[in-house]
């Protein structure tokens, strides 16, 4: 997705009033960025502190600012200075964390992000996480506030168009409840429900945009049919399954079983690649296509 991203930014965000910067990360993806921004493209090296300061700077000056690094050192290295340089002041900054998750998998866990959404949503930020390539251009349209932008692996099955951008966007019909996928899971949860009989499925929502207070409707009304399936790469706490049980228990709505699949952390105490920790987690395919029909059996 970090090829996308780069494609993206050229096309929508090019502008004078446009900076990005990188804490030395980005090689073999945002060389053509750098090529377009010229000077609005600065590498502030392996000093994420100090590259927010000098992003919220840039911002008090007018500009739009982009600061990217590995998703953990964008937001759990410079939390104080995101909070307060540039949550505190409401500055136009996106915050760019590449590798939501368990994708840097092999690297263990001081590269993964498994809290980032619950920790920049706390702070009063906009998340956004796109779950395919063709999202990242409606994400950039609103960056008018402290933003983050979570990137991972656009995992949609083969063979299959992406329907059309929206923060909430169904993927899949089905007669059997919700389940909805935060990002990059909703490629997933595609991929393990495609073949299912409509009967013997939830319909299969992508959530780009966890902002739980306006639900769709048609969602809502599915709710009815059968269970809410939450699907996350991101922990239990502050993440989508709680803000939509949340969101749903207070609207007062009619729901079946409430079943949560999120990260687990490290069960078995070993670490290895993105699929290894999902598999882990029961977060792959396989598992939650055996989750479901164990539901419907």
């Amino acid at each position: 997705m970090r090829k996308a991203f780069a494609a993206a930014v050229i096309a929508h965000c090019a502008t004078p009033q446009h900076f990005f910067l990188t804490g030395d990360l980005g090689f073999m993806a945002l060389e053509e960025v750098q090529a377009v921004f010229g000077n609005r493209f600065i590498n502030a090296g392996v000093a994420e502190q100090n590259m927010i300061g000098v992003a919220a700077g840039l911002a008090r000056e007018g500009n739009t600012v982009f600061a990217y690094s590995i998703a953990p050192f964008c937001y759990a290295r410079p939390f104080e200075q995101i909070r307060n340089d540039v949550c505190l002041p409401g500055l136009p900054v996106c915050l760019v964390g590449n590798g939501g998750g368990f994708a840097y998998g092999h690297m263990g866990p001081t590269h993964h992000a498994l809290e980032d959404c619950a920790a920049m949503m706390a702070l009063g930020m906009d998340v956004k996480v796109p779950a395919f390539d063709e999202d990242l251009p409606a994400l950039l349209q609103d960056l008018h506030r402290p933003t983050y932008l979570r990137l991972g692996y656009d995992a949609r099955p083969s063979g299959h168009p992406v329907p059309a951008y929206a923060p909430w966007r169904q993927l899949l019909p089905g007669e059997r409840g919700v389940m909805a996928a935060l990002g990059p899971m909703a490629g997933v949860a595609w991929s393990a429900l495609a073949e299912l009989p409509l009967a013997a499925r939830p319909a299969v929502w992508a959530v780009t945009e966890p902002d739980v207070r306006q639900l769709p409707d048609a969602m809502i009304a599915q709710l009815r049919g059968g269970p809410l399936y939450v699907v996350e790469e991101h922990v239990r706490e502050g993440g989508l399954g709680m803000s939509l049980a949340a969101a749903v228990l207070t609207g007062g709505h009619a729901v079946g079983p409430f079943i949560h699949r999120h990260a687990l952390r490290y069960p078995s105490g070993r670490f290895g690649s993105q699929q290894f920790h999902r598999h882990e987690c029961g977060l792959d395919a396989e598992s939650l296509h055996a989750m479901v029909r164990e539901q419907t059996a």
